[in-house]
């Protein structure tokens, strides 16, 4: 950590600090700064949104000690029973455990370095992490102690990924990034950044079936990136993200078109339910709260400059606290705040604390 004594001015300091990050994260991929390392101009904490929508800004709100670090943030942000936050991103630690307080627990999962959207769902009990591991083209369901329960590789059934007749063809590629589970265990995973589809299989993993087509029609999808059980309605249906058709879609849970529920969005990410209404990341710098019937109630951390929309390697000393980039990740905790997660290879984090009179 950089002293208060030093002789350097403050901004200036962390000027400096974030160019010695940018340029050393260029020449060494490999290399991520601890989190607590990094500070953003400082700018006086605001409120967001309004009404039973507000929220105060806490950007600071992870505390992580020396020598552990948040890697770049190309993940997602889940929140279980007892109110811990688990973060995924593509540094050392697969997944980081925050306390309520923003105190750092514990990293685990180290081998799955690279999760990108998931989920914790209550079994029998327990609560277990269904995970799309980006980096190894895989499912994996893991423990809230990290814990192997098993992995779901390469659906070959589905047709989707064999190598092509002609000669020159190369194979579509498995990218997972999202997984939902339905009321009766069945596994839901989006094939977002590969084939553009989703995939269902049966509770103990065997493959079922494949939903959609890559394009722009009912029940097509164009990077299906997001993808989540949504339980607000008398039968639960799935809500997709369908980020370059910049629209979110209702599914039923057998895969049949049931209505695009939102469209004309800034590429949307991920989703996370409060109540009736859902937050959702768009990548092009804002977090919306919608309703039931897909209508904006709240416009979180809207970034007016175009520039940083959706760019991965904004330096620190350019974020402006409450202000987003690239959201990707996100969830409300028991209490309705919200932790948005930034796709920033620095690593960003923010809580935004629920101050609205409906807060539980």
């Amino acid at each position: 950590m950089i002293s208060p004594n030093d002789r350097i001015p403050m901004l200036s300091r962390a000027v400096l600090l974030a160019t010695v990050v940018a340029a050393t994260a260029a020449a060494h991929p490999e290399f991520t700064m601890p989190l607590a390392q990094i500070k953003a101009t400082p700018l006086p904490a605001g409120v967001l949104g309004s009404g039973s929508w507000s929220f105060n800004v806490e950007p600071q709100w992870a505390r992580l000690p020396a020598g552990v670090s948040l890697g770049p943030t190309h993940g997602g942000v889940a929140v279980d029973r007892s109110g811990r936050i688990y973060v995924s991103s593509d540094g050392p630690d697969g997944i980081l455990v925050f306390a309520p307080d923003g105190t750092f627990e514990r990293g685990m999962a180290r081998e799955f370095s690279g999760i990108h959207g998931f989920v914790i769902r209550a079994e029998a009990g327990r609560e277990f992490i269904y995970a799309a591991h980006l980096k190894g083209n895989q499912v994996v369901k893991l423990s809230l102690e990290g814990d192997v329960q098993w992995t779901l590789g390469v659906p070959a059934e589905s047709g989707h990924y064999e190598i092509p007749a002609d000669a020159g063809g190369k194979p579509t590629p498995y990218r997972p990034t999202a997984v939902a589970v339905g009321p009766d265990g069945r596994i839901y995973v989006a094939d977002g950044y590969g084939a553009s589809v989703i995939h269902v299989f049966d509770r103990d993993r065997n493959y079922l079936k494949t939903i959609g087509t890559r394009g722009e029609g009912e029940g097509q999808f164009r990077t299906c990136h997001g993808l989540v059980l949504d339980a607000r309605f008398e039968a639960p249906l799935l809500l997709v993200a369908d980020r370059e058709n910049r629209r979110l879609v209702h599914l039923d849970l057998e895969g049949n078109f049931v209505r695009v529920v939102a469209r004309d969005l800034r590429r949307p990410c991920a989703i996370s339910f409060q109540g009736d209404h859902a937050a959702v990341a768009e990548l092009e710098g804002r977090v919306i709260v919608i309703d039931k019937a897909g209508d904006i109630v709240a416009t979180l951390g809207d970034n007016p400059d175009q520039e940083q929309w959706a760019k991965f390697k904004i330096e620190p000393q350019h974020w402006k606290d409450g202000i987003f980039i690239a959201p990707h990740g996100l969830a409300f905790d028991g209490r309705g705040n919200l932790f948005v997660q930034d796709w920033n290879f620095a690593g960003r984090l923010t809580k935004l604390r629920r101050t609205g009179p409906n807060q539980r």
